[in-house]
């Protein structure tokens, strides 16, 4: 049955070259972990991006029981770990992705670094790779105050004083963020939808450029 649809769609759109152009495309050597152990640092990018897929598809669960705002925040958090089916297991995906992907995305960059692949003609990968970087942290800073519990809370307020350190911008990045003078129901408004929206748009961009830029120039060599 599953081939029967596939060929129909096929026929109509077409779609086995664009898959075929995907799925295989070749590697170099250098790459392979089956000819190289080293190769295993080449393998940092994908994992990075594996993870951030769960982030994806684990936001969406939760977005389907959370609630943005002071009186319920807390409460559809605590509803979703306690009375969802298996929903305390996909908040600990989320939770702990999120950290984990900035190891990852921190390791991936290392060996970019090491290798050198940030050098001609990769410098605008390497601007967009860092752009998907601070993407990644401003999601995994926005969406920690979203529990609205007391650590959230008053580590918002830290960070939100560290961007008022900033020179010159600092103050105008706190009211921002903030919304109004104090940490409340607008900041944590602006937070979800920084979180859920904005950034997760910018990140898929920067992403599909990212690859496009990857498929173009090829995979460096070692040093």
């Amino acid at each position: 049955m599953f081939k029967s649809v596939y060929n129909w769609i096929d026929e109509r759109l077409d779609v086995t070259p664009i898959w075929r152009d995907v799925a295989d495309h070749e590697v170099p050597e250098h790459v392979n972990p089956a000819h190289h152990f080293s190769a295993f640092v080449y393998c940092f990018g994908g994992l990075t991006f594996f993870i951030t897929v769960i982030q994806i598809l684990s936001g969406m669960f939760l977005t389907m029981y959370y609630v943005p705002d002071i009186i319920n925040a807390y409460n559809s958090v605590e509803y979703l770990q306690t009375q969802v089916a298996f929903g305390q297991i996909v908040r600990g995906m989320h939770h702990w992705g999120a950290s984990l992907v900035i190891v990852m995305m921190f390791l991936h960059t290392m060996r970019v670094f090491f290798t050198g692949s940030y050098k001609a003609p990769r410098e605008m990968n390497w601007v967009v790779g860092m752009l998907l970087f601070f993407v990644m942290l401003g999601l995994g800073l926005t969406g920690y105050l979203l529990p609205w519990d007391n650590k959230a809370y008053f580590a918002t307020k830290v960070t939100l004083e560290i961007a008022n350190s900033v020179p010159w911008l600092g103050p105008i990045i706190k009211e921002f963020l903030q919304g109004g003078t104090i940490v409340g129901a607008e900041t944590l408004t602006r937070f979800f939808a920084l979180h859920v929206f904005f950034l997760p748009a910018v990140l898929l961009v920067l992403m599909v450029g990212h690859f496009i830029m990857i498929r173009r120039q090829g995979i460096s060599g070692p040093l």
